[in-house]
């Protein structure tokens, strides 16, 4: 089963994408970008097709300030983290423990509350994509983990027909299921998918 594996930020510098609709508070962003030797940087503003914008620029990296923003115009912006498969560093004046609660389980890689200084836009990136590098693998272990579970269960049912079927132990269905597969030159969940399906066939 296919595990989706998120696209690994790239090694050269750095494609930034800075969402930002204050003119003032981006020219800062920038100067601490270009400063930290980033300079494809792409501004683009809060619109409806944000999302639609960003998918065309596949940036290495999402960058959102929004000042005081509003509940939802926060909301929207964690949609980007969640649809993104990027590192995204957010900045804002205010918040409360329920918005960094939210922007956590949005997958936002840097929270940055009243943060704004150009000299900390280095460390901020570096400590953004670092996370994300970590997140990325837990969840892909996860859902290793996932897939390895959901085979197991596979390969157990198909185990349990062949018992009940051929009066064998449980060693023998296995065997019998691996020996198939190499025989076959075919994978043993794809073998004991097959004998689920043949089984439901002749109920």
């Amino acid at each position: 089963m296919h595990t989706p594996v998120s696209p690994p930020v790239r090694p050269e510098a750095l494609r930034i994408a800075l969402i930002d609709d204050n003119p003032v508070r981006a020219a800062i962003l920038e100067e601490g970008l270009r400063e930290a030797g980033h300079a494809d940087i792409t501004r683009l503003t809060t619109s409806p097709t944000l999302l639609r914008d960003l998918s065309r620029l596949d940036p290495d990296m999402v960058i959102i300030d929004l000042g005081n923003p509003s509940r939802d115009s926060l909301e929207q912006m964690f949609q980007i983290s969640r649809h993104v498969p990027r590192p995204v560093a957010m900045f804002v004046d205010q918040s409360d423990a329920s918005m960094i609660e939210a922007a956590v389980e949005a997958g936002v890689s840097a929270y940055i509350v009243d943060g704004l200084k150009k000299e900390r836009i280095k460390p901020i990136l570096d400590m953004s994509i670092s996370r994300f590098k970590v997140f990325a693998k837990l969840k892909s272990d996860l859902a290793q983990a996932r897939s390895e579970l959901e085979e197991r269960k596979v390969v157990d049912k198909a185990k349990g027909i062949l018992m009940q079927r051929r009066g064998i132990a449980e060693a023998e269905a296995y065997a019998l299921i691996r020996r198939t597969a190499m025989n076959e030159n075919r994978r043993i969940l794809d073998v004991a998918q097959s004998i689920i399906t043949a089984a439901d066939l002749l109920k």
